[in-house]
């Protein structure tokens, strides 16, 4: 694209109509500049845009987001996603050159909002340029830094002091590595100087202006400078403590204590702007002394009594306003530190603890305007900090944790103090609980935050009260009040309460409570509705010291019909109408009652309702998770215990799921395809007609390109191969399966999926209709082979070739195999097999494979050729490997796939419903012990031949498995002659 008046003309029509109300001429112009990115140098032509000041600023407001986006994709693209078969063009390594040229000057040259926008393009090239491919970036800016200074143009002072906060961000987040050392050496050589100067001129600037009563106006840019300088000392320090900074640290708390102790009224009284840029500053440092006193206690613990003296006096003049929030969590944080170091005994003091108690902590921990605000209007959010332990940022939280660092060196004196607290907050209660119910609140608060959870469990424990006696006297009475909308914060306290302290509570008195909880699934407010969701879900994974359920289907059956009622209704809430906890609470109460039928139709019946609302815009996947799971559980469980259930449930389910597909709604293909394949497997052959229209679907090349539908594709395809294989082998039906499981195992990611669709096929089909294949198979299989040797593959094929031959037999093996090309079965033994056996995991695959290799060398006429016996000894030390030691002996360890993040939002990645999972099919029921085949077995073959086998396996079996065998042959009484 070249840069001339017809560029200029046409970029900024584009960019001027994709501001405009209008959506069609705003598509068009998106349109355009979408295809006119494709073409080399169009990054710089908008670069230069925005660089063009007769052009209208808002224009280049917009073109500046524009070539911020586009260097966020096209600077260093990635590799194509499934999604995106094409990668995205790269910008030219010439076109780089010139943008990293003019981007510094033009930045520092721009209006603040186009500036803000061209830091963050600059911090984006940064992060994969800086610094070996762009050496001249950090020595411009310092002498940009340096003229700016001597001008004191404070514009340009925060410009580059933004754009450098944002380029040594990384030194927070990544890992120390060499690579990262060196990096991070380098900058301080280069900025950790110029930054001290200029944080010390602009100190002295403060002081003077201060001094000489200069304006709110005179001090904002100035103020600003000192936090972006605290931020880019804190990533420079991250790491470890830098020798300059060491050497310099007097200048820096100097003036860090000065601003924690220092009042600015001419900026703090100017508007709650000024008092929070204030704030962020006293923040800023507060966070740098807490890295200080994390990282560097000893350098650090000259300044600490003064640091902590002036924190603790900032703490007690903060106001409870929400603005200073961050402020005040900053400043509790760093006490917190100090609580739990060696230093801790600044808080042994006579009177110490009980004045933090009464200043700092029960302050902070009492509700405020701002949480009935968040409790009434962002119920989501309240639940996220209160219940799910996201306010680790809150002041009520960090209060609480700023006791419990405290307590960790005195313990009983925060007890005692806490506990007194606490009953004087229920004694104020007492006195008028409509006028101090916050009191109470308070209190139940206190003890839910300070419990201490036991290592690896979710069972809680509290020194402070006597959880029963407190469950019976404090919570029982909120639970118990017949008014289910009263004092709605403090009921949510009292539920979340017996929620946390679920263990703890007996079950008799829990299951007297269960009434009151169903009650409160009425109450109009969202959190509490949601907090007797969360209770009633939480109190069924209960287990007894055994391991067993504390709470069965017994337990819920009197209060079941009523539960599901309330469950369903509280969806009809304004603002209820996708609550994932009230989901998860059905699909657990689903998980443990007995369904009869006059529930289960309700129950589909409103799940279905759901799900055809959800599938007109799906946005809460953790929501949409749980209904499809409870729609799993209620046709498992249910249609287990009634099979006549299945053609009522297949009524209701069908619209939605075929809604589904016809309306490409592509989140739910997943979960819908497992749901079909559940309903396909309860089904008794013949299916009913209406599932071979899903069939043909399935068969098309279609529905196989998007990867995330792949694993629920293969689980629906195995259905139909074990409910229908007459039908299968109809219209060519067979073939496609086939080319289907050709397809699958040519990808890396896919292999595995094509083993299950295989693997189904020799399990469903008779030899004589999968015979005529069988050759195109193994050559696929080997072809593979050829090209890609991971034992994930190789693991996959020894199990396929295993079942193959219990399914078939050891002659059809070796034939087919041999078919392909004459002699390589052996070959395929002695490098695939023989190594690889060992490393098979899971009880049925372990058992299938032994089994098969068992049948192999005591079956199998050419392994019983003496031609052959040093492969009929290495294979029978495999077989004893496999079965005599256990998996960790075996195997390294792969890591584990990671569970399905709550909040994760969409991605094409496939989520297995849990409750739809397919059974284990075991090849091999008649056989229990692969162990006891295997000596049995040998045993019968060694009559044939007395004394040829124990000379074979004295001279190729490792002395530990002979030693096994030996004990094997004891145990069953099946001598080897």
């Amino acid at each position: 694209m070249e840069w001339n008046p017809e560029t200029l003309q046409l970029l900024s029509q584009c960019f001027l109509h994709t501001l405009s109300p209008a959506p069609e001429p705003r598509r068009r112009a998106e349109a355009s500049l979408a295809e006119a990115a494709d073409r080399p140098n169009y990054g710089l032509a908008v670069l230069r845009l925005v660089a063009e000041p007769s052009v209208d600023e808002q224009i280049r407001q917009a073109a500046a987001v524009n070539f911020k986006n586009h260097l966020r994709v096209r600077w260093a693209p990635g590799a194509p996603d499934e999604s995106n078969a094409s990668s995205l063009a790269s910008i030219p390594d010439h076109e780089k050159d010139q943008i990293k040229a003019l981007i510094v000057p033009l930045m520092l040259s721009s209006a603040q909002r186009i500036q803000s926008q061209l830091s963050e393009a600059l911090a984006l090239i940064s992060q994969h340029d800086f610094p070996k491919s762009w050496p001249s970036l950090l020595p411009e800016l310092v002498v940009s830094l340096q003229k700016a200074s001597q001008a004191s143009d404070y514009a340009s002072v925060n410009g580059i002091l933004g754009t450098a906060s944002s380029i040594f961000k990384k030194f927070r987040y990544q890992y120390k590595t060499n690579d990262l050392l060196l990096d991070l050496k380098y900058c301080l050589d280069t900025f950790a100087a110029p930054l001290l100067e200029i944080f010390l001129k602009t100190a002295a600037l403060i002081d003077s202006a201060v001094s000489s009563g200069a304006q709110a106006a005179t001090l904002r840019p100035l103020f600003e400078s000192q936090r972006l300088c605290c931020r880019i000392f804190y990533s420079l320090n991250f790491q470890e403590l830098p020798e300059f900074f060491e050497d310099h640290m007097k200048e820096w708390m100097s003036e860090f204590r000065k601003y924690l102790t220092t009042n600015y009224p001419a900026l703090e009284n100017s508007g709650t702007d000024g008092l929070a840029l204030v704030d962020e500053l006293r923040a800023a440092v507060c966070e740098n002394i807490n890295l200080y006193m994390e990282k560097n206690e000893e350098e650090f613990q000259g300044y600490l009594n003064d640091f902590a003296l002036a924190v603790w006096g900032l703490l007690g003049n903060v106001s409870q306003s929400s603005s200073r929030d961050q402020l005040a969590v900053t400043a509790m944080k760093f006490l917190t530190t100090v609580s739990t170091s060696v230093h801790h005994t600044l808080f042994a003091g006579e009177g110490v603890i009980p004045e933090i108690c009464k200043s700092i902590v029960i302050p902070n921990v009492r509700l405020r305007d701002e949480d009935e605000e968040l409790f009434e209007m962002n119920y989501v959010e309240f639940i996220r900090r209160d219940m799910e332990g996201s306010d680790l940022d809150t002041r009520r939280r960090i209060a609480c944790e700023l006791l419990k660092g405290i307590a960790v060196n005195y313990k009983k004196q925060v007890t005692d103090m806490v506990s007194s607290q606490i009953q004087n907050l229920l004694n104020s209660f007492a006195l008028n609980p409509a006028l101090n119910w916050k009191d109470k609140d308070c209190a139940i608060y206190l003890v839910v935050s300070l419990a201490t959870k036991k290592a690896g469990g979710s069972s809680v424990s509290t020194d402070l009260v006597d959880v029963q006696n407190f469950f019976a006297s404090v919570i029982i009475p909120e639970l118990n009040n017949s008014d289910v909308n009263g004092l709605p914060m403090l009921k949510a306290g009292a539920l979340k309460f017996f929620a946390v302290f679920r263990n703890l509570i007996s079950k008799p008195v829990a299951l007297q409570m269960f009434p009151d909880l169903v009650r409160f699934l009425g109450s109009e407010s969202n959190v509490v509705h949601s907090y007797a969701a969360i209770c009633i879900e939480k109190l069924l994974l209960v287990k007894e010291d055994s391991g067993m359920a504390r709470y069965n289907s017994l337990d819920v059956a009197p209060f079941f019909p009523e539960m599901m009622t309330k469950l369903f209704n509280a969806f009809k809430f304004p603002e209820s109408e996708e609550n994932q906890y009230i989901m998860k609470c059905i699909m657990r109460v689903l998980g443990v009652a007995d369904i009869p039928r006059e529930v289960a139709g309700p129950c589909i019946a409103g799940l279905t309702s759901i799900l055809n609302d959800v599938c007109r815009n799906p946005k809460n996947p953790v929501f949409n998770h749980y209904m499809f799971e409870s729609v799993a559980l209620l046709i498992r469980r249910a249609c287990e215990r009634d099979p006549s259930l299945i053609s009522a449930f297949e009524a209701s389910l069908f619209p939605s799921l075929q809604m589904i597909l016809a309306n490409d709604v592509t989140e739910f293909f997943p979960y819908a395809f497992q749901l079909l394949a559940q309903l396909v497997e309860l089904n008794n052959p013949p299916i009913p007609p209406s599932y071979m229209q899903i069939f043909e679907i399935l068969l098309s090349p279609e529905s196989w390109k998007r990867a995330s539908n792949v694993p629920a594709l293969v689980r629906l395809l195995q259905a139909f191969l074990q409910k229908a294989p007459h039908e299968l082998n109809q219209g060519g039906r067979l073939s496609q399966v086939l080319g289907i499981f050709s397809n699958l195992v040519s990808s890396p990611s896919t292999a595995e999926q094509g083993f299950y669709v295989l693997n189904t096929v020799i399990d469903s089909l008779e030899y004589s209709v999968i015979q005529q294949y069988i050759g195109h198979i193994w050559a696929v299989l080997f072809g593979q082979l050829q090209s890609r040797r991971s034992v994930k593959f190789i693991k996959s094929l020894l199990i396929f070739m295993s079942l193959f031959l219990v399914k078939n037999g050891h002659k059809n093996l070796l034939d087919t195999i041999n078919s392909v090309q004459n002699g390589i079965f052996i070959q395929i033994l002695r490098q695939f097999w023989i190594p690889n056996l060992k490393l098979i995991t899971g009880a049925i695959e372990l058992k299938l494979t032994a089994v098969a290799s068992t049948r192999l060398i005591c079956e199998c006429p050419a392994l019983l050729d003496p031609a052959f016996v040093e492969d009929w000894g290495k294979m029978l030390d495999s077989i004893v490997t496999l079965v005599s030691r256990p998996e960790q002996d075996r195997v390294d360890e792969e890591p584990e796939m990671p569970d399905i993040s709550e909040n994760a939002g969409y991605t094409a990645s496939f989520v297995r419903l849990y409750n739809a999972g397919k059974k284990e099919d075991d090849p091999l029921k008649d056989i229990k012990d692969p162990k006891q085949f295997l000596v049995a077995s040998l045993s019968k073959l060694s009559t044939v031949s007395p004394g040829r086998y124990p000379q074979i396996i004295s001279q190729y079996l490792d002395p530990t498995n002979q030693s096994a065998l030996l004990q094997f042959c004891g145990s069953y009484n099946l001598p080897i002659a």
